[in-house]
């Protein structure tokens, strides 16, 4: 009895924490676009839909946004369905290799990768230069504009290369997936491989890829750190972030906000439904094991050489932060013309470097630190549990991944703008807490909390599944506690995909973008991605250098946690971005 009565107030303060800092900022953001005052008197409207839809400035924003996600999807399916074929299919040497290469992009956020390849790419930047070396006139009166007009094609390009990972991963799990027998029956009857791939395994493989390619378009129509690196400002994310020092006056952004979410949500529900949709191809699929075709001689010269190209490109970014972290000097050349480590002591000198590093540590920790309790608790009770309300939990859980980072930023400005007093209280002390105009702190570990707690859901999750009731059982039929069974059994057979899950939600959580820009409003309290921000709107020589310094420090804590994920995971790694 007293046991249960735990439970259900365990269960109340979950479901209070995640009605406050998840539902609470969306139904803000509803609100604030539908409901207007009027004489002191709330009315329904549509009004600020109708000036959405009159004017073109919204709709060019809103067509650049789908323009800039869908050539990225496409990139991002080309290179990954004939690399996931590859390893889906066929063993070569350095396999292993190869794959840890193509994961590579997921360590540098496209935010801080588009430092260096605009050092690199732009109309005199080091591949221009490099190519006036070639011969007189090459690159010369005119440099050639690689990034495009205004930025489109860089925007797209770092786009691409930081999310071709996810669905390769995506990919590779669908073509695992599928039962081979399948293919086996259709070169039976005398198809060859190029019709038994279009006909066989490519309808089978739509849902897995779907799935996947809706992912990915989200996460390239919401992005925001990379437009403004790269000065398109034309799409509806930058929108969101101007409209931000606006909001609680000018319910327009509410507008724009609900029109992404409408978006993203019903982009979301697809791609579950494609994935539910899926376990057609896997049925019988342990009947028959096929067998991978090793690769010899022409074939093998020829994949070699493929991954060694996409490598080369997706290592790109990585490579140009780092040389522009090393330049003492990089001006109209192609390489620098001074090399130093000058920039890495500036990290750890300067007081605004030094304040985004100790403010990220200290918000990534604390949000890792909530996740991995929110995460734990919730992964078992979805596990073993019966409960009411259980189906609602499991749908909170995984709304996070529908809410883009634009969208649930905006909803706390909204939700917790609280005023210095109402009705007589005074409310200081509440908002010097709360409100992101005063401190942010709050707000940024719960919103690094919220947005990552399915990654230590699902990884917990996992390994629950995996790991025998019968324990349990015979922990409480000794007397033991719910409590003392998680903490003596559970969760040491779970450590390692609980590190994992925390591992993942730290590095994710120090190198956030679209939370930390819009809702770091004060310097003193910048994290990492707003401070590499600042340095970048900086004039004085060397500001730049140090920002990559800073991602180059990120990424190092990106590739650490993606290491412990994978050796803990390993293929079930792609479950976590789907």
């Amino acid at each position: 009895m007293k046991n249960g009565w735990k439970f259900r107030a365990s269960l109340a303060w979950v479901f209070a924490f995640l009605a406050v800092f998840l539902v609470w900022p969306v139904a803000r953001i509803v609100g604030g676009s539908v409901l207007i005052e009027q004489e002191g008197q709330t009315r329904f409207t549509l009004v600020f839909f109708r000036l959405f839809a009159e004017s073109r400035f919204m709709w060019i924003c809103l067509g650049n946004s789908l323009a800039l996600a869908a050539c990225s999807t496409a990139v991002c399916a080309l290179i990954s369905l004939p690399l996931a074929q590859i390893f889906a299919r066929r063993d070569f040497p350095g396999k292993a290799f190869w794959q840890t290469i193509l994961m590579a992009p997921l360590i540098l956020p496209p935010f801080v990768g588009a430092i260096g390849i605009q050092q690199i790419f732009a109309r005199f930047g080091a591949l221009n230069h490099a190519l006036g070396l070639v011969g007189p006139g090459v690159a010369e009166p005119h440099p050639i504009d690689w990034l495009g007009a205004g930025g489109f094609a860089g925007v797209v390009a770092m786009q691409s290369l930081h999310l071709f990972p996810i669905l390769f991963l995506n990919l590779t799990a669908a073509m695992a997936n599928i039962n081979p027998a399948m293919r086996e029956a259709a070169r039976g009857l005398g198809a060859a491989p190029g019709r038994v791939f279009r006909t066989v395994t490519l309808p089978l493989l739509a849902p897995g890829f779907f799935a996947g390619a809706i992912l990915v378009f989200v996460w390239a129509f919401t992005d925001l750190g990379t437009p403004l690196v790269f000065g398109w400002y034309n799409v509806v994310a930058v929108q969101i972030f101007d409209k931000v020092t606006e909001a609680g006056f000018n319910p327009f952004g509410y507008a724009l906000v609900l029109v992404v979410l409408l978006t993203t949500t019903v982009l979301f529900l697809v791609s579950r439904h494609l994935l539910a949709r899926q376990d057609y191809a896997t049925q019988g699929k342990a009947s028959a094991r096929e067998d991978l075709v090793p690769l010899r001689g022409r074939g093998l010269a020829c994949a070699v050489a493929g991954l060694a190209g996409v490598s080369a490109l997706a290592l790109l970014p990585h490579a140009s932060v780092i040389l522009q972290s090393l330049s003492g000097k990089w001006f109209m050349s192609a390489l620098p013309q001074e090399w130093t480590l000058e920039r890495y002591r500036e990290v750890f000198t300067l007081p605004q470097t030094v304040a985004g590093l100790r403010n990220s540590l200290f918000y990534a920790s604390l949000s890792a630190g909530v996740d991995v309790a929110l995460g734990v608790a919730i992964a078992w009770w979805l596990a073993r549990k019966e409960f009411a309300g259980k189906a609602l939990l499991d749908a909170l859980t995984v709304l996070p991944l529908a809410i883009p980072g634009i969208v649930l930023a905006f909803g706390y400005v909204i939700a917790f703008n609280v005023p210095p007093s109402w009705r007589g209280f005074d409310l200081e002390g509440l908002r010097a807490w709360v409100n992101p105009r005063e401190n942010p702190t709050l707000l940024l570990v719960v919103s690094y909390s919220v947005r990552r707690l399915p990654f230590v859901v699902r990884s917990v999750h996992a390994g629950l599944r995996q790991m025998s009731v019968s324990l349990e059982e015979a922990s409480r039929n000794l007397g033991a506690s719910s409590a003392a069974t998680l903490r003596r059994i559970v969760l040491p057979l779970v450590r390692g995909n609980l590190i994992a899950g925390a591992a993942l939600t730290f590095a994710f959580a120090f190198l956030e973008v679209s939370d930390s820009l819009i809702l770091a409003m004060k310097e003193q309290f910048y994290p990492v991605t707003k401070t590499i921000w600042a340095l970048m709107g900086r004039i004085e020589p060397g500001a730049a250098a140090v920002a990559s310094a800073l991602g180059v420090l990120g990424m190092f804590l990106l590739f650490a946690a993606f290491w412990i994920a994978n050796r803990v995971l390993g293929k079930r790694m792609g479950n976590l971005f789907g």
